[in-house]
């Protein structure tokens, strides 16, 4: 695929926090690379993280993004998309590519025998273990199944990114990922996919800590006959110990920049100015902007 004419990016956060600064990075990525190709920047929330989820703060997200000078077209929230993603684990389990899975975290840290991205690798315990479906189990895909069929689909699956350039998914690299939690309805791999697929994105924007998951979807849009966009992972903003700031450690936020008095307006100019080309801490992006 070549580039990418009338881009259409999304902004997807969890209302289960504040937005902050690295939330305003990548919220400026994705709406000025749809404004540089004449496309459209669309706003998703993705409310479906159960209790964790605050409805109020999507009205802060609103304020947030305005106040950073972006515009935006709002799509519907994940939580009215739940029979679609439903509907998507049906086909899979109607296809043999899932499983239901009673493992917890601590079950399969106890077990794993290697790592991948996101931890320990789910050492495929309950694949031959007959498990009754049920509101106590997450579904986990079949990646021993699932790979071999994308290849009578497909062929060799590739995918592009706007930094990195072409790649061969490696999904594997995540062992038999849960595609429908416990604890929630869809997990992100199979949610994103769906929505993005569902909104039209062309151009998928995010944070390079996200990268690899891009194998995975990859798979999924094989599997579901779904269209491919490009990818687009942008540099994360981290904190001075190297960890990228997060919401659940207290990086500061955006709505309180906002009711102190402080400039969107300039705030969005001096992230557009920093690049993050080969990733900054905050300390160092707050000395910059001084």
């Amino acid at each position: 695929m070549g580039v990418v004419t009338d881009p259409i990016t999304r902004f997807a956060p969890s209302p289960n926090g504040p937005l902050h600064l690295g939330h305003a990075y990548a919220a400026i990525v994705a709406h000025d690379r749809a404004r540089s190709g004449n496309g459209e920047f669309l706003l998703r929330i993705e409310d479906i993280d159960g209790a964790r989820s605050r409805p109020e703060l999507a009205d802060e997200f609103r304020e947030d993004l305005a106040w950073l000078g972006l515009t935006w077209r709002e799509v519907p929230p994940q939580s009215s998309r739940v029979p679609h993603y439903r509907a998507a684990l049906d086909s899979l389990r109607a296809m043999g590519l899932v499983y239901p899975c009673r493992c917890t975290r601590a079950d399969i840290a106890r077990n794993a025998v290697r790592m991948g991205p996101d931890g320990p690798i789910y050492p495929s315990t309950c694949l031959h273990t007959p498990i009754a479906p049920g509101p106590d189990v997450a579904w986990r895909l079949d990646m021993q199944r699932a790979l071999p069929l994308t290849g009578e689909l497909t062929g060799e699956l590739t995918w592009r990114d706007e930094r990195r350039g072409l790649q061969v998914a490696n999904p594997g690299l995540f062992g038999d990922v849960v595609l429908w939690r416990k604890d929630a309805p869809a997990s992100y791999h199979l949610a994103a996919t769906l929505d993005d697929a569902a909104d039209g994105i062309s151009v998928v924007t995010r944070g390079a800590d996200l990268f690899d998951a891009s194998h995975v979807h990859r798979l999924l849009q094989a599997l579901l006959g779904l269209p491919v966009p490009v990818w687009h992972h942008h540099p994360v903003l981290i904190e001075a110990d190297g960890r990228k700031l997060a919401k659940r450690r207290g990086a500061p936020a955006l709505a309180d920049r906002r009711c102190a008095g402080e400039s969107g307006a300039a705030l969005a100019a001096s992230l557009r100015a920093a690049r993050f080309d080969a990733g900054i801490s905050l300390s160092e992006y707050v000395d910059m902007a001084a």
